[in-house]
């Protein structure tokens, strides 16, 4: 579990096609001094797996699922900078929502808008996704706790401050940029519950 606050942003250092998966090496941060193999680290949103890492990297395998949710072509990725953060820890503060790190789709920019000090983003998303979205409710974009300013049809509004911009890979958006989305857990849950009671 995260809580949307992304800690560091860091380049994949390679990749390496696998029948049926990738792994890949993340740079590793600094501050990531804490982690052992198996700990969980959400890489752009993505809850992966640590195999292995040493002072340098880390190194992540990516499954079949990942892949095709996804649509993921890693060995293109070479060089993207990624928004990585650490599992919580039970009586961590959570500055932002709760994050599986299971992300349920891609969205695509359709705005990318710098007014002033504020970056507006918005983001065209599947309509499976709509009934867990509303205005002034929580969602997760490449792994970053966001407000949702305004819902229009299919797309989600958001606004960054310039802390978020500075912290993660948000604000190299530009229309036509893909992103990974997690609506929020709770109502996923919530709406499943009521599914399954009909």
């Amino acid at each position: 579990m995260f809580s949307g606050i992304v800690e560091s942003v860091m380049p994949i250092l390679s990749s390496q096609e696998l029948p049926n998966a990738y792994r890949i090496k993340v740079k590793k941060p600094s501050e990531f001094n804490d982690i052992k193999n198996g700990d969980s680290i959400a890489c752009d949103g993505v809850c992966l797996t640590v195999e292995a890492f040493d002072d340098e990297q880390m190194t992540f395998a990516l499954a079949a699922e990942s892949i095709k949710v996804l649509q993921w072509n890693p060995q293109s990725w070479v060089g993207k900078k990624m928004n990585l953060e650490r599992s919580l820890r039970f009586g961590d503060r959570i500055h932002g929502h709760l994050v599986t790190g299971h992300v349920d789709s891609l969205g695509t920019v359709t705005r990318a808008s710098l007014e002033g000090e504020s970056f507006f983003l918005d983001v065209q998303v599947k309509e499976t996704i709509l009934p867990y979205v509303w205005k002034k409710g929580s969602v997760t974009l490449n792994g970053v706790s966001l407000t949702v300013n305004d819902l229009n049809g299919d797309i989600v509004s958001v606004c960054l401050i310039p802390e978020t911009m500075k912290r993660t890979n948000l604000g190299d958006m530009k229309p036509g940029s893909v992103i990974n989305v997690e609506p929020d857990y709770m109502a996923r849950a919530i709406q499943r519950s009521l599914e399954v009671r009909k």
